[in-house]
């Protein structure tokens, strides 16, 4: 809040709450039929009504102030994210214009392992996989399953031992 808008509405509370005495003192003054008070009362509480009025003016131009720092506030920050979202684009459009080069890494299937994925067990592979058949590594993946205990060692199944789990 804007240093005006607070003295504003300070200012405008407490001159109507000094309003207060002024009136009083006109009440009074009716009741036993004093006009030369009356007038000072009313006197003295159309003053504080105009300082309360003044002070109301301040508010509003306080307030104003604050409207059009809050404006600018918002633009400055629309304007750093538009900026931001540009600068983001340029770097994927740099990213996306980099792989298009073609300095990027690509991965291929060779036809042996092309072979293993059609399930062709007949043909060896060459190459890396230090002379391991296909039909050796479709072993290996058919082993029966195994469970481990706590320790994480291997348990061992007892043959012929029949679980059944009943809901």
């Amino acid at each position: 809040m804007h240093a005006k808008t607070m003295e504003g509405l300070a200012g405008a509370s407490m001159s109507m709450k000094m309003m207060n005495t002024p009136m009083r003192v006109y009440k009074e003054a009716e009741c036993r039929g004093d006009t030369g008070v009356m007038e000072r009362a009313m006197g003295y509480a159309s003053d504080f009504a105009d300082k309360a009025e003044d002070y109301q003016k301040a508010t509003e131009k306080g307030m104003k102030e604050d409207a059009k720092e809050t404006r600018v506030k918002a633009k400055t920050e629309q304007e750093n994210a538009i900026r931001k979202h540009k600068e983001q684009r340029e770097e994927m459009e740099k990213r996306i214009e980099e792989s298009r080069n073609g300095d990027t890494d690509t991965a291929s299937i060779s036809e042996s392992g092309k072979a293993a994925l059609d399930g062709n067990t007949d043909s060896v592979q060459t190459g890396a996989d230090n002379g391991i058949s296909v039909e050796e590594t479709a072993d290996a993946i058919k082993m029966e399953p195994v469970i481990y205990t706590k320790t994480g060692e291997k348990a061992e199944s007892k043959p012929g031992v029949n679980f059944s789990v009943s809901v």
